[in-house]
C-alpha cells in the first residue's frame, strides 16, 4: 500500500482562502444590514425592529473584520 503524499498550504495560501471566506460573511453582513435599512424605510412601524437587525449586521461585520486583521497581523509575525 503506498502512502498517499499531502500537499500542505503555504501560509500565504491559508490566508487567500480565509480571506475568500470571511468576503462571503462581509457580504452577509452587508445584506443584512440593507434588510434592516429596508425595514425602516418601508414599515415605519416596526423601526426598532428594522435597527436591531442594521446592529446585527454590523455587528457581524465588525466581528469578522476582527478575525480578519488578527489573522493578518499573524501573517506579518
Amino acid at each position: 500500500m503506498m502512502a498517499k503524499n499531502k500537499r500542505h498550504l503555504t501560509r500565504q495560501e491559508e490566508f487567500d482562502i480565509l480571506k475568500l471566506i470571511l468576503d462571503k460573511f462581509l457580504w452577509l453582513g452587508v445584506l443584512i444590514m440593507g434588510y434592516g435599512m429596508w425595514r425602516l424605510i418601508t414599515l415605519s412601524q416596526d423601526f426598532w425592529y428594522g435597527l436591531a437587525i442594521m446592529l446585527g449586521g454590523a455587528v457581524l461585520m465588525l466581528v469578522f473584520m476582527v478575525i480578519l486583521v488578527r489573522e493578518y497581523h499573524f501573517m506579518k509575525n
